[in-house]
């Protein structure tokens, strides 16, 4: 993906359905302290403790999303897959129970009705399976690189490329 928006980055897809798909850009760390628009849930972020560039739609708007220990589903929590779901920033953590960590987006990545599905038509993207690793990855701005990386079959070769290849 040549768009400087999407190049080397991860996307966890929230929702896909006929009417479109809804996504975070999951390597996209900011310089935004996760205390100062989230004092109450920081103790919960996972490092780095920052609000993450979700995309490039609206940026003003948060998703947050957490990682579940175990079995237990915390309340305010809502399953997307497995481990993984999104947590209502609302809600007051002292009643949340069973979370591993959380992470919270200003913004999301969008895409219409049909568009995703031509981008995929066009292998502008790799499908892989989500980690709850990821979602809380420690070092957000190489997950690109850990991702492909663990694949099988040629794309694994991928985690060889340099971010900047033109300086080689």
């Amino acid at each position: 993906m040549t768009d400087p928006n999407f190049a080397f980055t991860v996307i966890f897809i929230l929702e896909h359905d006929q009417e479109g798909a809804l996504g975070v850009v999951l390597t996209r760390p900011s310089e935004l302290p996760m205390v100062e628009l989230f004092d109450q849930w920081s103790q919960h972020a996972a490092a780095p403790a920052v609000v993450h560039r979700g995309g490039p739609v609206s940026p003003s708007s948060v998703i947050s999303l957490a990682v579940a220990n175990g079995t237990a589903t915390p309340t305010a929590f809502s399953p997307v897959t497995g481990r993984i779901g999104t947590i209502d920033l609302d809600a007051e953590p002292a009643d949340i129970l069973g979370l591993q960590g959380i992470r919270a987006f200003g913004g999301y990545a969008g895409w219409s009705s049909g568009q995703l599905e031509a981008e995929l038509h066009d292998d502008a993207w790799l499908v892989v399976e989500a980690s709850a690793h990821d979602i809380l990855h420690p070092e957000p701005d190489k997950l690109w690189w850990e991702v492909v990386g663990r694949q099988h079959g040629p794309i694994t070769l991928l985690q060889h490329y340099p971010e900047e290849p033109w300086l080689n």
